[in-house]
């Protein structure tokens, strides 16, 4: 008869890029029968003799917790567990940007040409300016037909947003250059609502609004902010943007 132990554990996640287990926990001591209680001594319900080693204390009475989880679950930079630990290093700025901007034309090009021959999603003014229906920092007009395209656009921009966020974290930028979105609370592609959430929040208001103000705000957080390097959508949606293999 063999004595080899059938194998056990959890069966693997379908996340590939949830976050890794800090350390494992080493083979436990068996467990034997406890016997009634009674006195203190090798009848007294450890297999070993003795009693069992009290609990560690708590804190005292009115104590104030040591670190306030906040929004996101988990713990953080000034105590308990950082809601990183067991994740990838956080996306590089400058990558984000080059992603993002890679996204920008994989979308932005096809919908110029297919605009084309109902005029073009550019219109240009009798003094040879353009504008291209995407908002304006200081002027909120808007003619028809930029409009039109505008919304387009926004469908467009978010429906693939959302679409490759929820497949995996990854456009096809964020992809190219090794980066993708991840739940900050415990690393898993986020799932649709969130992604949809993420997506509104991030072209809504380069779209419609105020495009050079939105974008400068975003780009200045990816450097600013701490300890995640939060865009406006990313905390809106509880998500970071780090690193792939």
């Amino acid at each position: 008869m063999s004595n080899d132990q059938p194998t056990s554990g959890q069966p693997p996640e379908d996340d590939p890029f949830l976050k890794k287990p800090q350390g494992s926990q080493g083979p436990q001591e068996p467990q034997g029968p406890q016997g009634p209680q009674g006195p203190q001594g090798p009848s007294s319900g450890s297999p070993y003799g003795g009693t069992p080693p009290p609990p560690p204390p708590g804190p005292p009475p009115g104590a104030p917790p040591p670190y306030d989880p906040g929004p996101y679950g988990g713990g953080g930079p000034y105590g308990g567990a950082d809601p990183l630990a067991g994740m990838p290093p956080l996306g590089e700025p400058g990558k984000r940007i080059l992603a993002r901007l890679i996204d920008f034309l994989i979308i932005s090009i096809p919908l110029y040409l297919i605009s084309l021959p109902w005029g073009g999603a550019v219109e240009v003014n009798n003094n040879g300016s353009s504008t291209n229906g995407v908002g304006d920092v200081f002027s909120q007009t808007y003619s028809g037909h930029q409009l039109l395209w505008s919304l387009i656009g926004l469908v467009v921009y978010v429906a693939y947003d959302t679409y490759f966020t929820h497949k995996d974290g990854r456009t096809l930028g964020k992809r190219l250059l090794k980066l993708r979105v991840a739940m900050l609370n415990d690393g898993r592609v986020p799932d649709t609502g969130t992604a949809f959430l993420r997506a509104v929040v991030l072209w809504l208001p380069a779209l419609l609004c105020c495009p050079c103000l939105w974008w400068l705000i975003n780009i200045v957080l990816m450097f600013t902010d701490k300890p995640y390097r939060q865009g406006l959508q990313d905390k809106a949606a509880k998500t970071v943007v780090v690193q792939t293999d």
